[in-house]
């Protein structure tokens, strides 16, 4: 254990943990602070018609600029989340993922309570935009902490748990809309009591840091060696009292420093995700999340509304909603049977033709039971393509430009939601659901290329193996 560690030894150390209780408890307690995000992000679709019926929200395209306020609502949510990926994602990188994690929790916090207490369309939004800013900084912290902390062999069932922790959150506010939006107890509208409950739960998170230590990774390359390496030993300490065994002797990557080379790596910079070899994994990636975000988002945001549209009213399309959002948290468990068997980008391509393939046919349904069993194929295809890219992004760079480099690739999917969310409002109204999904397939095919084509194989490596 211990010693004169540097950076590649430490991460060495990391990588050679087996599967144990001490590497999955620091996965859930970072899953659970994504809990409540996931919450406050997908309330999007559920809450939307209860601020219509409450008359917060109007019907058709009497809001801003002429644009449905739902479309609007959307839209903010994803320009909050837009400027947090690309622009505060990096203090990650220089502040560490858990201060970040801690800070981006209480913005988006107190942003949400404000947000509950606002009484038309306009301060929702303004709201809504604020709280997207925490929650983008926030996902990103997540998705590079998880990438850091999980040994090769763990790193797609670390995502796919991960994924199935967050997404536990989306029937939770599905049903909360449900069954609140229609009533008003103690004298407060419904859709306030589905913010609030989401800002009140996310208090709990504060207690969840205090248990979960700084990225060892992170903590080594900006040359805090005596720190990363007493988290190192107590989860090989833990690694070993659980297994009965000693651990196997680390096995240095390719990327391993020769002896005497200096404890930490140069500090990183926004323009190296524009230099080779990190370029073309930066154009590739940021032309695959502008596209996976239309079928994610598409589908995801607009639920309700797709199933209306299909000939069922609100309340009916707020039941069968609830009902298709468990395969939210169950997909991902699902996938954790498969996730580190094969190649990532297979998964990613795979995941797509499965969302457009049931999108297509969901448009053809007006039966309640075909378009939930429809649904929830969505879903669960939208379930694999998620874990599956979160996981693949953050293992193409390396810890010094991680979260600012995923930041970066991941905030196209956001600016690309801000303007498909005004899309899909146009195309369901014009082209009903059939118009939707055409545009969703279009979609999910650049993702088979730009994935399945251009993509490098990652499944099984070494992060710094990859990222070099």
């Amino acid at each position: 254990m211990g010693g004169d560690d540097n950076a590649a030894a430490i991460a060495a150390r990391l990588d050679r943990l087996p599967s144990t209780w001490a590497v999955w408890r620091l996965v859930t307690l970072i899953s659970l602070g994504g809990c409540f995000e996931f919450y406050d992000l997908m309330m999007t679709a559920y809450v939307s018609p209860g601020l219509i019926k409450a008359g917060v929200f109007h019907a058709g395209a009497k809001g801003f600029l002429g644009l449905t306020d739902q479309a609007t609502f959307a839209a903010a949510t994803f320009a909050g989340l837009f400027i947090g990926t690309l622009v505060f994602s990096q203090v990650a990188d220089r502040f560490g993922r858990r201060a970040i994690f801690t800070a981006s929790l209480v913005w988006y916090t107190a942003a949400t309570l404000v947000m509950a207490c606002q009484a038309d369309a306009f301060g929702l939004d303004l709201w809504r935009f604020v709280a997207g800013i925490g929650i983008g900084v926030e996902l990103v912290t997540i998705d590079a902490y998880v990438t850091e902390i999980t040994p090769p062999a763990l790193r797609g069932r670390a995502f796919a748990i991960n994924q199935s922790i967050q997404f536990a959150a989306v029937p939770i506010v599905a049903f909360a809309c449900w069954r609140l939006l229609p009533l008003s107890p103690l004298g407060i509208a419904g859709w306030r009591w589905v913010m609030l409950l989401g800002a009140a739960a996310a208090v709990a998170v504060w207690f969840i840091r205090l248990g979960l230590p700084e990225s060892p990774r992170w903590l080594a390359q900006h040359g805090r060696l005596a720190e990363a390496d007493a988290i190192v030993d107590d989860l090989e300490a833990r690694a070993e009292e659980e297994t009965g065994r000693p651990l196997p002797a680390p096995v240095p990557s390719g990327s391993t420093p020769a002896p005497g080379a200096p404890a930490a790596e140069p500090r990183g910079a926004f323009l190296d995700i524009f230099r080779p070899p990190y370029l073309g994994r930066t154009i590739m990636l940021s032309v695959f999340n502008a596209a996976q975000t239309i079928g994610f988002y598409g589908f995801g945001n607009w639920a309700p509304s797709l199933i209306a549209a299909q000939g069922q009213g609100i309340t009916k399309s707020l039941e069968y909603s609830f009902i298709i959002a468990f395969a939210y948290p169950v997909g991902p468990l699902l996938c954790s049977l498969f996730a580190d068997r094969f190649e990532r980008k297979h998964q990613i391509a795979a995941a797509a033709i499965g969302t457009a393939t049931f999108g297509l046919l969901f448009a053809r349904q007006s039966a309640p039971a075909a378009l939930i069993a429809l649904g929830v194929a969505i879903t669960l295809s939208n379930n694999l393509l998620s874990f599956a890219y979160h996981a693949y992004q953050a293992e193409l760079f390396p810890t010094r430009i991680r979260a600012r480099a995923v930041g970066f690739v991941y905030s196209w999917s956001r600016l690309s939601t801000v303007f498909s969310s005004l899309i899909i409002a146009a195309l369901l109204g014009a082209f009903g659901s059939a118009g939707v999904f055409a545009f969703i397939a279009g979609a999910m095919g650049v993702v088979v290329v730009a994935i399945g084509v251009f993509g490098p194989r990652t499944a099984g490596r070494s992060l710094e193996a990859v990222s070099h």
